[in-house]
């Protein structure tokens, strides 16, 4: 019997940081997974350093579709405009609600406290961002680059997004699969990480 594939949506807007975009976008679909690429508009998205990317749909097309995970790109421009829209909110809130995974990287957790998702969870994120929303419970690991809190998958910045992507393979799939695309890259041993802390 055939496994489902699994089903991603990665939301898009202004300002997002482009390395981690494009990295949990490509790895994942590496990994044979159905990635979505929204963007908050019509047409292409210009990321932090001006490199254009052209989503796949508008985030308003998505409807009452399901995914397996909600994964959000940081960047401070673009995590805030992530932020800002009521219709993510409703998506990232019915999502966790119905017990499946959202993640989010460097400044993107923000997002995910604003809703109370980070609510007496550990996470991780860009340091200087989360620390002054005061987040009820909130434990935040200053060691740590990647953390796994029940549904919720945090990571640090631009440098951890290739273990952060490779995570999410794991966690969608299984570890053969995760291992499968990252000796394809051949990444150097030292570079490879054991399962990231989990709350």
């Amino acid at each position: 019997m055939a496994t489902a594939v699994r089903r991603v949506l990665v939301p898009l807007a202004a300002g997002c940081e482009e390395l981690e975009a494009v990295t949990i976008i490509d790895l994942l679909r590496r990994a044979g997974i159905d990635v979505t690429v929204a963007g908050l508009a019509a047409g292409p998205v210009t990321a932090s350093r001006q490199v254009r990317l052209l989503p796949d749909t508008e985030l308003g097309a998505i409807g009452a579709e399901t995914f397996d995970l909600i994964v959000l790109p940081g960047g401070a421009e673009g995590a805030h405009r992530l932020g800002e829209d009521g219709r993510l909110a409703t998506l990232l809130r019915r999502q966790i609600g119905e017990g499946r995974l959202v993640a989010a990287i460097c400044a993107a957790p923000t997002v995910l406290a604003q809703l109370g998702l980070l609510d007496h969870r550990r996470a991780v994120a860009y340091p200087g961002f989360l620390e002054p929303l005061r987040v009820p419970g909130l434990v935040l690991d200053p060691a740590a680059t990647l953390i796994i809190d029940g549904p919720v998958i945090t990571s640090r910045g631009p440098g951890t997004a290739m273990d952060f992507a490779l995570c999410l393979i794991e966690c969608l799939t299984d570890r053969v699969t995760r291992d499968k695309v990252e000796d394809a890259l051949q990444r150097p041993a030292a570079h490879r990480h054991d399962r990231p802390t989990t709350g």
